[in-house]
């Protein structure tokens, strides 16, 4: 987009859900005018917004957020690395009264529910690396966990953050090398880190882009109680592959881990890899490689089950469609859930899709090739009983010319229609993810 904006009284086809009070925010690259960041993934972040209230779409509004690096700060310097200098482009969530838009190599940014930017939070000091821009929340004590991966020693630091919003916990997590860890899990009671093979090098530093495929890195996934300071990782060794996102993870009743995720084979990531160094070649390559895999559309969800009693290790396909962008129920985050809603994005097909665990059954809103759809956000019914998947799910789909985008509101337990679609005033760029945050009244 080349300007902000902001649009009152949006067109609604269908009914908004009256239960719908809040605010939903979708960030995503979005370069100046006349900016040439080499792609678009490198784009600053910009936030969209669209206020439903009381079955109506009130207004819309775009913000670029203020950042170190849109004021024209450089990431790296003599001093060393500015983790304030970055795009702050990929989610944004609420915890603890702050609204934060993350990006993995840098600070999140705190923006107002108006999409101003605040500026840079560290939690008062104590946050000295990187944010990872998927941090997950634990449904029942409110706390935050994430972590900071770095190229340089420590390459892997966890942190947890209070149901209040400070920082408590911050512990250094050995691993070999640096590697790109875009996601993590949790359970109730640990943390499942992805140790997976894309892994740092100063020599591709020239692409622009140091991280590669590496086959002889192996991969492997970590198991660490993050109630305990002093737990060890439990490794376990898996089949090669990658990973950009989870679906969630659990504890079953006989203390195995459950993990599930949208997994890419190593022949996918070694074929995306190739292109990206060809693509870096002509100076193409993005700095965002999650989106670039998602467009390729090969990922498919897959389950591994650990047994720290044992060692033992199971993986296996949970279904064969191409998906992306996994979410799940907010209140099954570290829990058993049955149901996740993903994205389908290639050149022939592009749909949000519902996939059933517990019947290994799929249905979908089919969307075509002119179509694409972002990530699905599950916002819960606000009734105490409500069954897993009573709610609704929230994507802005964009015309792939660009032309035009609506806000799609669908009901969790049937998406093959739209309940409601709010037409926004332009075409919304295609972005990564967001949140749905709820009004305080109605918390």
């Amino acid at each position: 987009m080349p300007d902000e904006m902001d649009a009152v009284d949006l067109p609604v086809e269908g009914a908004l859900p009256p239960e719908l009070d809040g605010r939903y925010v979708r960030n995503g690259p979005n370069p100046l005018p006349g900016d040439d960041p080499g792609h678009w993934f490198r784009g600053h972040g910009m936030l969209h917004g669209v206020r439903l209230q009381a079955g109506r779409a009130t207004w819309y509004r775009n913000r670029w957020v203020r950042t170190g690096a849109l004021a024209g700060r450089r990431f790296l310097t003599w001093r060393g690395v500015d983790l304030t200098a970055v795009p702050a482009n990929t989610h944004v969530i609420e915890h603890g009264g702050r609204l934060l838009a993350l990006v993995e190599q840098g600070l999140p940014y705190e923006v107002d529910r108006e999409l101003d930017t605040v500026g840079p939070c560290d939690f008062g000091g104590r946050l000295r690396t990187a944010m990872t821009a998927h941090p997950k929340t634990d449904p029942d004590t409110g706390e935050l966990h994430f972590y900071g991966y770095s190229p340089v020693p420590p390459y892997l630091t966890y942190h947890r953050v209070s149901a209040a919003g400070e920082l408590v916990v911050s512990r250094r997590v050995k691993v070999r090398r640096p590697t790109l860890m875009h996601d993590a899990a949790i359970t109730a009671r640990h943390v499942v880190w992805l140790d997976l093979p894309l892994t740092f090098s100063l020599r591709r530093m020239v692409t622009g882009f140091p991280f590669g495929w590496d086959d002889s890195y192996g991969a492997r996934l970590g198991v660490m109680r993050h109630d305990d300071p002093t737990a060890t990782v439990r490794w376990f060794e898996i089949d090669p592959c990658y990973v950009f996102h989870v679906g969630t993870a659990h504890e079953d009743a006989t203390g195995r881990i459950v993990l599930d995720g949208a997994r890419y084979t190593a022949a996918d990531m070694a074929a995306s890899w190739s292109g990206r160094r060809r693509r870096a070649a002509g100076g193409a390559a993005g700095a965002d490689p999650a989106g670039e895999a998602a467009a390729l559309g090969v990922s498919r969800m897959h389950r591994w089950t650990l047994d720290p009693a044992t060692g033992a290790v199971s993986e296996a396909p949970l279904h064969d469609r191409p998906v992306e962008f996994p979410t799940v129920d907010p209140a099954r985050v570290g829990r058993a859930a049955r149901y996740r809603y993903a994205v389908t994005s290639t050149d022939r097909a592009n749909a949000i899709v519902r996939l059933d665990l517990g019947t290994g059954n799929t249905t979908a809103l089919e969307l075509g090739p002119d179509v694409k759809a972002g990530e699905a956000v599950f916002v819960p019914s606000p009734r105490p009983d409500r069954a897993e998947d009573e709610g609704w799910l929230l994507s802005i789909t964009t015309r792939a010319d660009g032309t035009a985008s609506r806000l799609l509101v669908l009901d969790a337990a049937d998406v093959t229609r739209p309940v409601a679609a709010v037409t926004l005033p332009r075409g919304v760029p295609t972005g990564f993810h967001g949140s749905w945050l709820p009004e305080p009244a109605a918390l």
